[in-house]
């Protein structure tokens, strides 16, 4: 199992949803994707993405204008 970080700072919707999903397709089933968001817009977003495509949120979080959602390949 990979653990790959996702630097998607001061980029705003659509773009952190993009590349995630561009990041994603490099990735095994069962890695896990680390992304970095400032846009709060993606806490609903790219779990509704996850939910969609098969991968699983693992965590969520915020802290100080930054935005973390942990996810899990799916098949």
């Amino acid at each position: 199992m990979i653990k790959e970080l996702l630097n998607a700072r001061r980029l705003l919707c659509p773009l952190p949803v993009i590349r995630t999903q561009d990041k994603v397709k490099l990735l095994a089933i069962g890695d896990q994707l680390e992304v970095v968001c400032t846009d709060p817009g993606v806490m609903q977003d790219i779990p509704a993405w996850c939910r969609i495509n098969g991968h699983t949120v693992l965590e969520t979080r915020s802290d100080d204008g930054e935005y973390t959602i942990v996810l899990q390949v799916g098949a």
